[in-house]
């Protein structure tokens, strides 16, 4: 596996996704990943620091250019707990819990997020502006209602299927109700 081309590729994937969405500075952008999935295997039993890393550095690139807020999906055996920056904890009044994800208990990816965070912490939920699924994760527990599926021109990550959501606020009203067309 060419891990400068995963990482070019999580670049383009993102930027993809933020050009698609009416996103700006200080959004918080959950991913769930599966290095497994990416390697060619089932969920959860390959997890590869390595490829981690590359996707990270990937994402972190764009997110930083564009001010998102990044945040990393735990796997099952942590309850899909997510790693956050303190700031982005303290800002969002999310409730912090007690764990540090490791490679066989929270995944590679959110390991090597916490492992680069400045100041990391791992809270039990997370309403996201938008994110990115790599793998199957199922992220959507994390995004804001109403999640818009979004499929980038990049399909997948190594063999990983990819998908993407953003979120837009919901409608209300009925026949005779005005919408703003830049929210959607």
């Amino acid at each position: 596996m060419n891990l400068n081309h995963i990482q070019q590729q999580s670049k383009e994937i993102l930027a993809e996704l933020v050009s698609k969405s009416s996103v700006n500075s200080q959004k918080i952008l959950v991913v769930g990943c599966s290095t497994s999935e990416v390697l060619g295997k089932k969920i959860g039993t390959s997890s590869d620091l390595n490829v981690a890393k590359s996707i990270f550095l990937g994402l972190a690139e764009i997110a930083l250019e564009n001010q998102l807020l990044l945040a990393a999906q735990c796997c099952e055996h942590l309850n899909r707990a997510i790693v956050v920056e303190a700031q982005v904890a303290k800002k969002f009044n999310l409730e912090v819990v007690n764990v540090v994800p490791i490679l066989k208990a929270g995944g590679a990816f959110a390991t090597t997020c916490w492992e680069n965070f400045k100041n990391p912490v791992a809270v039990e939920k997370i309403q996201a502006d938008f994110g990115l699924d790599i793998g199957g994760t199922l992220i959507g527990m994390h995004i804001k209602p109403v999640a818009v599926p979004f499929k980038p021109s990049i399909k997948n990550l190594g063999y990983a299927n990819v998908i993407c959501a953003r979120s837009r606020p919901k409608f209300v009203g009925g026949s005779r109700a005005q919408y703003d067309l830049n929210l959607l």
